[in-house]
């Protein structure tokens, strides 16, 4: 090969290094959201004996006297399942409404069928879990005739259940992601304050 040719060569090599780099920017990866696979399913939360103990603060001081051991038993093991649990549960709902959303609504395209079934399935393990415990804790009257839970973020566990019940029979049936949007967003609310309020530390 002369020199003439071997120039000839290194150029055409170079264009065709910068067109195939071109065509990378040009043309980047699919975009990733919405494109989650079903989620696997959640361990089974069974509840062991810790040295964990409620919190009393201020204002919650005069009402300890209402609290019983039921419902220190119930928030505990409900601790227990927030900790473990919570943050990947809600995530997965998350992750869910983004691929319903990105498919128009449509429950027949790709995978939003088998993902929904992956989904309810922990949900559904959660409620049950939570359930009995959520029952379980003490509601009193206030003299204003409120409803009043006299264990510290009592009421929001109880709240907490409620809405992530209301969104497991959203996404059976086949509601839309504004309909279960609602729930969705009280379920991650109650959640936000259990967690700020580190009561379950």
């Amino acid at each position: 090969m002369t020199k003439t040719s071997r120039c000839a060569a290194a150029v055409i090599a170079c264009i065709a290094v910068v067109m195939s780099a071109g065509q990378a920017f040009a043309d980047p990866p699919p975009d990733p959201v919405g494109q989650d696979p079903p989620p696997p399913r959640l361990p089974v939360v069974v509840p062991t004996a810790t040295d964990w103990q409620p919190k009393f603060p201020a204002l919650y001081e005069d009402a300890r006297r209402h609290v019983t051991e039921a419902d220190i038993a119930a928030q505990g093991e409900m601790c227990q399942w927030f900790t473990a649990q919570y943050d990947e549960l809600r995530q997965q709902i998350d992750r869910f409404n983004i691929k319903l959303i990105s498919r128009n609504g449509n429950w027949a395209a790709d995978d939003v069928m088998a993902h929904a079934a992956a989904v309810t399935a922990n949900i559904d393990q959660s409620v049950e879990f939570l359930t009995p415990r959520a029952r379980a804790l003490t509601q009193t009257r206030t003299f204003a005739g409120d409803n009043y839970f006299p264990l510290y973020q009592g009421e929001s566990f109880y709240l907490m259940w409620q809405h992530l019940s209301n969104v497991s029979g959203g996404i059976r049936g086949r509601q839309p992601a504004w309909f279960t949007g609602p729930s969705v967003q009280r379920f991650k609310y109650w959640g936000s304050r259990i967690n700020r309020s580190h009561v379950c530390d």
